[in-house]
């Protein structure tokens, strides 16, 4: 599979961790067995978090993990005329519309739910009791939340479906369009202070960089189904999944950037080896 593609795409706000060393290492893996490419690429929309020194360290750890990768490396604060182009594709196509909602009106709107029924959650939280879907809209605001109108998107996508490699998972996933509407709801795709969201960002730049096959934790299964939809909605290529189990701690708990007990440069400063992170984490050589 020469033509195959893989990325890492981490965010420059904290340390990586074993997590991010399983999921870099097996895309990698996954690269150099089939002789295809494995690419970089920095998650930087949330300016507010990110910091050129964590930027810097995940250079720093991947090369001590004998991970490399094509140049240039793809920042994401590099590409907003990409994203923005993409908004207001939607927003002439009536699929956006812009929201005042807090998230404090949105969980007073969810407090008083039908009798017996709880509120749904999706992949970003409880799913939006649509408040602000029906507000009249004019030319696009560009410092708002907007919102896809998952009603008016399902009028064009309808059912969805993905290719998932992972072996316990393996086969063609399929969402239904009462899914989107009663387990997803009405997502956000471009954030105030970002101008874009990570669910938009990502589509846009896996198609950009050709990405054949992606990579990701089991923890963003429910996210991918997001993508799939935002895909066909902007006419962009799909590649195939692979959601690859979650590293954890002693605990069972998923690890995250706060666990620093876990971070790479621990592990580095104590002495280990980058066999020793592989053996750690059930990848005790290349290609497993």
């Amino acid at each position: 599979m020469a033509g195959l593609v893989t990325r890492f795409a981490p965010s420059p706000t904290g340390p990586l961790h074993l997590g991010h060393a399983f999921s870099a290492l097996l895309g990698f893996d996954m690269a150099q067995a089939a002789g295809g490419r494995f690419l970089l690429r920095i998650e930087d929309i949330d300016q507010t978090r990110s910091r050129p020194a964590w930027e810097a360290q995940i250079y720093d750890d991947l090369r001590w993990l004998g991970i490399n990768w094509e140049s240039p490396v793809m920042r994401q604060s590099d590409r907003m005329p990409a994203y923005q182009a993409a908004l207001d594709d939607l927003w002439a196509r009536g699929l956006l519309y812009p929201c005042s909602c807090t998230r404090r009106d949105i969980e007073q709107a969810l407090s008083a739910p039908q009798e017996g029924v709880s509120p749904a959650h999706g992949p970003d939280g409880p799913v939006y009791p649509g408040t602000c879907r029906h507000r009249p809209t004019g030319p696009r605001p560009r410092d708002a939340v907007l919102r896809l109108n998952m009603a008016a998107a399902l009028q064009i996508c309808g059912d969805t479906c993905f290719t998932e490699s992972a072996s316990d998972l393996a086969g063609t996933i399929t969402t239904s369009a009462q899914a989107y509407q009663t387990g997803i709801g009405d997502i956000v795709l471009a954030r105030r202070e970002m101008g874009t969201s990570y669910h938009l960002s990502v589509v846009i730049d896996d198609a950009a960089q050709g990405i054949s096959h992606v990579m990701r934790g089991a923890d963003l299964f429910e996210a991918t189904r997001i993508h799939i939809l935002l895909q066909r909605l902007l006419g962009l290529p799909q590649p195939v999944y692979h959601h690859h189990r979650l590293i954890r701690d002693d605990s069972g708990k998923r690890l995250a950037k706060r666990d620093d007990a876990r971070a790479l440069a621990k592990y580095r400063a104590e002495g280990a080896t980058p066999a020793n992170i592989r053996q750690m984490v059930g990848l005790q050589k290349a290609g497993m």
